[in-house]
């Protein structure tokens, strides 16, 4: 059974969801307004400083846990499908996820669409991983995540490095990843009861929206299902396994195995979409995040 805290984070959803229903045209900036509280679901970390800088003309936060590793970096690409949410709204998360790594995080906020359509977040992604580099983070220090649209651009920034002829990383961990731009999962059906936020519907409309008009389906730098995983960093997909967009999870790990790629996929029962933003009131986000610290670290480097 689904603590509190998971419940309460299904609360919270499935008002999200009412109010999309109550107000299906609803304008861009409110959206964005409402979003902008998903971090109010996430306990404050507590020992984590956060500062903003400027990272290669890309907005980002750190989020430094007192003690830890200064060489080893997380770059963490937030969720939102591209359209919203920000490095403040994920602040709380990965800043539980840093301490519990012991390493600094960096939350980017990448150009989001409409107002910029694919590529340019993946572009963004890149440069900020490009500007780690270039500051001196040892690609063997270096890992990735990301939630939903984040978790996709945990896979996609590391080809688009890749087409930069960038070092790879040591690890990428993305969040529930939504990586079907053809909305072809059959999770979209079988869960469609139990996820109380992401639709099938929903989904369409923020995929013809990253794309833009004329957009690509199939372009691997915004479907990974359709890209060269070979040689890619480990992976380790954790997902919830109420949600509809479960099998973009799945997908995502058979096609990176098939590629040689060493792939870890954790499905946790009853658990909503990106369950892990109720980390510090849920024991089961908790255990999530302590699952990727324990898995990371040693690949960082650290002990």
């Amino acid at each position: 059974m689904a603590s509190r805290g998971a419940e309460e984070l299904k609360t919270f959803m499935r008002n999200w969801a009412a109010e999309f229903a109550a107000r299906p045209d609803m304008p861009l900036d409110e959206l964005r307004r409402m979003f902008e509280h998903w971090g109010d679901v996430t306990a404050e970390p507590g020992g984590v400083d956060s500062s903003e800088v400027d990272a290669a003309g890309v907005p980002a936060l750190w989020a430094t846990p007192k003690g830890c590793a200064q060489d080893r970096v997380v770059l963490c690409l937030h969720g939102g499908g591209y359209v919203t949410a920000s490095m403040y709204t994920h602040r709380k998360v990965y800043g539980h996820l840093a301490k519990a790594i012991g390493c600094r995080a960096v939350i980017p906020h990448y150009r989001r669409a409409p107002e910029y359509v694919h590529p340019a977040p993946v572009n963004d992604a890149a440069a900020v991983y490009k500007w780690l580099l270039d500051q001196g983070i040892a690609p063997s220090h270096l890992a990735l995540t990301g939630d939903s649209a984040g978790g996709a651009l945990a896979i996609t920034t590391l080809l688009r490095a890749r087409e930069l002829n960038l070092p790879m990383a040591a690890a990428t961990m993305p969040l529930s990843p939504w990586v079907d731009m053809e909305i072809k999962g059959d999770s979209l059906t079988t869960n469609c009861e139990k996820d109380v936020l992401v639709r099938k519907e929903v989904v369409e409309v923020m995929a013809a929206t990253f794309l833009g008009e004329g957009g690509n389906r199939q372009d691997p730098l915004a479907n990974p299902l359709y890209a060269e995983l070979k040689g890619l960093a480990p992976v380790y997909i954790q997902v919830g396994g109420d949600e509809t967009l479960l099998d973009d999870s799945r997908r995502l790990a058979d096609r990176a195995r098939a590629a040689g790629i060493e792939v870890k996929l954790d499905v946790f029962p009853e658990m909503q979409h990106v369950f892990q933003f109720a980390a510090g009131y849920a024991p089961e986000a908790d255990d999530a995040i302590h699952k990727l610290a324990d898995w990371v670290r040693p690949k960082l480097g650290l002990r």
